[in-house]
């Protein structure tokens, strides 16, 4: 019998998110995982190629074996640099 594991793929945008809960064969990858949550449909901007993801903030590559209780996070492009934001910011208070 196969065995299988418990996982959430997420994905946010200001305004939306999104939180699936699957259960997968023990051998899925990160990306499997995102195809079967059926996210990509709901959000149609995500482009795997270009969309970085991770497991719990840790970046990760599609092909990442998952483990039981993993959260797969697709991250959405920057707008702004941080580092610059903050020169900005800090900045306007001197």
């Amino acid at each position: 019998m196969d065995k299988t594991i418990n996982i959430e793929v997420a994905y946010a945008k200001p305004d939306e998110q999104m939180i699936v809960p699957l259960n997968v064969p023990v051998s899925t990858i990160a990306e499997q995982a995102i195809k079967k949550s059926q996210i990509l449909i709901f959000f149609p901007e995500i482009d795997l190629k270009q969309n970085k993801i991770g497991i719990f903030s840790k970046p990760c590559k599609l092909d990442t074996l998952l483990r039981n209780k993993d959260r797969v996070e697709i991250y959405r492009p920057l707008i702004a640099d941080p580092k610059e934001a903050r020169r900005k910011k800090a900045a306007v208070k001197s």
